[in-house]
């Protein structure tokens, strides 16, 4: 089984850059593709981005794309997110989350593994 651990949310102005990261522990995740979802108050889990195992494929949600860019680093065991040109509706509890094989990446369910969150919060 793989744990990950979210880090670097926070708050920050709207115009702003934040790059969350997740750090997996336990089996090899450079097997494992990596999803992040973002959860507003009172809100569903929506898909944010993802990445293949390599890395050599990646998927967004419109509402990111050209701001946020997903990327990993096996050799720390840690997937990253990017985030530039944060707007006020980026305002989220953001989720790492994981699963072997490639799937479709935008549904949540597919996901077996997932982490604790980190908030990120976006002020006008």
């Amino acid at each position: 089984q793989v744990q990950l651990v979210e880090s670097g949310g926070g708050l920050v102005q709207a115009g702003g850059s934040l790059r969350l990261a997740c750090a997996a522990s336990g089996r090899t995740f450079s097997r494992y593709s990596a999803g992040w979802f973002r959860q507003a108050p009172g809100m569903e889990r929506v898909f944010v981005a993802a990445t293949s195992w390599s890395g050599g494929d990646t998927g967004y949600a419109d509402s990111v794309k050209g701001r946020f860019t997903v990327s990993r680093d096996n050799a720390k065991n840690t997937v990253y997110l990017q985030m530039n040109s944060l707007k006020p509706e980026d305002t989220a509890l953001y989720y790492c989350a994981a699963r072997s094989g490639w799937f479709d990446y935008t549904d949540p369910l597919q996901y077996t593994m997932w982490g604790q969150g980190t908030q990120v919060t976006v002020s006008s």
